[in-house]
């Protein structure tokens, strides 16, 4: 289970290692042209709350950090739709890998 520690949220956000890396790729390429959006995504089972969203902003810090030491192979498809939804009125939504085939 990797983690994205936002600013001074507490706890930090919990987010499955593989689905952190491709959620990685698409906010730094965001954050990079300047630009602004949010990420809304579902709490896991047993966890408090049903879903939550925040708003990244280039000047909010941000870290992405891996419990794998390895970096995964990354999923074109998936970078594609979250690409994709990071420039809709409602952000990215982490969803399911969408697996070829």
């Amino acid at each position: 289970m990797g983690t994205l520690v936002y600013d001074s949220v507490v706890p930090p956000i919990e987010i499955e290692d593989r689905a952190l890396a491709h959620l990685k790729v698409v906010v730094i390429a965001k954050l990079r042209r300047g630009e602004s959006f949010a990420v809304s995504w579902a709490h896991p089972p047993g966890k408090e709350g049903g879903r939550s969203t925040i708003w990244l902003h280039p000047g909010i810090p941000l870290r992405f950090i891996f419990e794998e030491t390895e970096q995964p192979e990354l999923n074109q498809r998936w970078l594609a739709t979250m690409a994709e939804s990071a420039n809709a009125l409602g952000g990215i939504t982490l969803t399911a890998e969408e697996v070829e085939g």
